[in-house]
């Protein structure tokens, strides 16, 4: 794809690895639409001469909320990017209303948004579908049960819708990053990647319609899993 010129939304766009994204996307020439929800990244962002929207994405009232605000302006690249990682422990911390929310926002605000904005993706000349799920789609770690539910869940729902638009102008590319510096990441002692780097691969996939951009260290999960998903998961349970 080329993207300069395009209009990209990108959720989870004022921080992390979705403000590096939308950057990136700018710095070739395309038009962003950065959303999230804290007051305080979106004035950031705005400083940033960014165009921005605030939504909660995980309810269905946010992600309604966001389609009412873009309208029918044309969108050529829609990037779900936001996520959260959800209650870890089973046995103690296991709290249902922030489980649900993390499922609404990392699984179910995906489908509602690519739902709502696909008759205007169908439109363009090209488009791109970009979902962010994460190595942990592939394997599953025993202290993130609800965050790598939900990135299994969008990786199957990314192939399946791929093979739906294999025959329109809509490219729909699955990122899969390793563990990236970020918020969300701050209690992880483990090595992380830059999400100017992460962001930089991901940007690179769109350019090229890559279908999936395994990132970092997952290309190396990648291996794994394909010779022996049994050995795989052995791995990743314990990361």
């Amino acid at each position: 794809m080329r993207i300069a010129g395009k209009t990209a939304l990108v959720t989870g766009g004022t921080d992390g690895i979705g403000l590096e994204i939308a950057r990136q996307l700018r710095a070739k020439g395309a038009t962003v639409i950065a959303v999230g929800r804290d007051p305080g990244r979106l004035a950031s962002a705005r400083d940033e001469g960014f165009e921005t929207v605030k939504a909660d994405l995980s309810t269905k009232q946010g992600c309604d909320h966001l389609v009412e605000e873009i309208g029918g302006a044309p969108i050529d690249m829609l990037v779900n990017n936001a996520g959260m990682g959800g209650p870890s422990d089973l046995l103690t911390d296991f709290d249902l209303d922030k489980t649900d929310q993390a499922i609404f926002l990392n699984l179910n605000a995906p489908m509602h948004l690519i739902a709502a904005f696909l008759p205007t993706l169908r439109e363009r000349p090209e488009a791109a579908i970009v979902n962010v799920t994460s190595g942990l789609a592939i394997a599953p770690r025993a202290g993130g049960p609800v965050y790598c539910a939900t990135k299994a869940g969008l990786r199957s729902f990314t192939q399946a819708l791929r093979h739906q638009l294999k025959d329109t102008r809509i490219t729909v590319i699955e990122a899969l990053p390793p563990v990236v510096d970020t918020r969300m990441t701050a209690e992880n002692p483990r090595k992380k990647m830059a999400p100017a780097d992460c962001a930089a691969e991901i940007v690179r996939a769109i350019e090229t319609n890559k279908a999936e951009a395994f990132i970092g260290a997952t290309k190396l999960l990648r291996v794994v899993s394909e010779l022996s998903p049994a050995a795989a998961r052995h791995i990743m349970i314990k990361y």
